[in-house]
């Protein structure tokens, strides 16, 4: 699963959970009862935004739910899940968005993708899952071949950017093709009049997700060279995080134009944990990112401005060798190390990460889901790569400073907490 909408249940009421736990799972199986079961990793947590508005502006209906049998995500239990247009155009659209990614990282040569078996095997997934979103989106009345036309865009607006074009050229394709999933949700519910709210609210869901993924992939890609748009515009990640709170906050403005039957979960998610995902993003990811001066290096040498008489350090310890301290060629009061004989040997390097096979990875990433441990979990390693991943639960801020879980439940417009909304 991928994307920047991830609720926790400690944020959400029962009633917003099991809504939102019913819209994940119909997403899930509209996959697989179109498209067949490998569809289902095209699972996003995005994507059942679609499925959220088409239901929010319409008038509740019997068939809107059915029962799903049990499941190992949902502790083998059963549950009601959502079903109909909405859910049908929310696999369309994430089969259309994974199609595109998996394709990004095959012409990119990705990790795994870097070898030719597996590059040829997914660009044959990517492009059948093509083709069964283009047919799934017609049978719907959806512009499929639009929203790719916009997805393809971006292969020639990275090519073009470069240092000092805005970034804002680079998230324009995603920004369109969001606009035009989520303006088609008032057509299916029958409200011509939020056409043009809803495909604000797409363009700027779009910029924020962009965003939010270029923020977090930042070490990865100047680890392995891969192309960033911070990078490759120099932007810095302080502008990228006002760019993504003014998208934030054209969200909350154009979603309070669209007309709904009960937004109570749409307002939810696309107002509140936008906010959370920023928050989470730039408040805990070490990847600040900042072009590089022009012309010398400012802090290269040049003598030490805080350096005593002679060049000695005059907040030595001391028990530290040299003129301040009493130690011997070592340093410190005993001749080097803690208890002379020379300098500290180095520190051992540290531990690779254990990877896992594939079956096993598995294993652990269901333990990690049904036991909600991928949630809450203050750290965990992650079963793929055995790199240290944190729960998204891990801040204690759940309920974002307020007490919105409860009133959330009777009001849309929030006045009866102290919300920014």
């Amino acid at each position: 699963m991928f994307g920047i909408i991830r609720p926790c249940r400690h944020r959400l009421t029962e009633r917003l959970l099991e809504s939102w736990t019913a819209h994940l799972c119909g997403l899930c199986l509209a996959l697989r009862d179109g498209h067949g079961q490998l569809a289902r990793t095209a699972t996003n947590y995005d994507g059942l935004i679609v499925s959220v508005l088409v239901e929010a502006q319409t008038a509740s209906r019997p068939d809107g739910r059915r029962k799903a049998g049990p499941c190992p995500l949902r502790g083998l239990r059963t549950a009601p899940v959502a079903q109909g247009e909405g859910a049908r155009l929310a696999a369309a659209v994430s089969l259309a968005l994974a199609s595109a990614k998996m394709r990004d990282h095959v012409d990119d040569r990705d990790g795994l993708f870097a070898r030719r078996p597996v590059a040829a095997a997914a660009g044959g997934v990517a492009e059948r899952w093509r083709r069964q979103s283009r047919t799934a989106g017609t049978s719907l009345g959806f512009d499929a071949e639009g929203l790719f036309a916009s997805l393809a865009r971006q292969v020639e607006v990275e090519a073009a950017a470069g240092l000092g074009s805005s970034v804002l050229l680079v998230t324009a394709p995603t920004e369109e093709a969001t606009a035009l999933a989520l303006e088609h949700t008032a057509v299916l519910a029958g409200r011509p009049g939020n056409r043009t709210p809803l495909r604000e609210v797409g363009r700027y869901f779009g910029r924020l997700a962009h965003l939010l993924d270029a923020v977090e992939d930042l070490s990865t890609d100047q680890q392995t060279g891969a192309w960033n748009p911070l990078v490759a515009t120099g932007t810095t990640t302080a502008e990228a995080e006002r760019l993504c709170r003014d998208a934030v906050h054209g969200i909350r403005l154009a979603l309070a134009e669209v007309e709904m039957v009960d937004g109570t979960l749409a307002h939810r998610l696309l107002a509140h944990e936008t906010e959370a995902a920023v928050r989470r993003v730039f408040g805990h990811a070490h990847n600040s990112w900042n072009p590089p001066p022009a012309g010398p290096n400012p802090y290269g040498g040049g003598p030490n401005p805080y350096a005593g008489p002679g060049g000695a350090n005059p907040y030595g310890s001391p028990y530290a060798g040299g003129p301040t301290g009493n130690g011997g060629p070592g340093g410190g009061p005993f001749g080097g190390g803690p208890f002379g004989g020379g300098p500290l040997p180095p520190p051992p390097p540290p531990m690779p990460p254990q990877r896992n096979g594939l079956l096993r990875a598995c294993g652990m990433w269901a333990l990690l889901c049904c036991t909600c441990q991928a949630c809450c979990r203050e750290e965990y390693p992650n079963p793929c790569n055995g790199r240290p991943m944190h729960g998204a639960c891990r801040d204690a801020d759940c309920c974002d400073g307020c007490d919105c879980c409860e009133c959330c439940e009777c009001c849309e417009c929030l006045e009866c907490c102290d919300c920014s909304c």
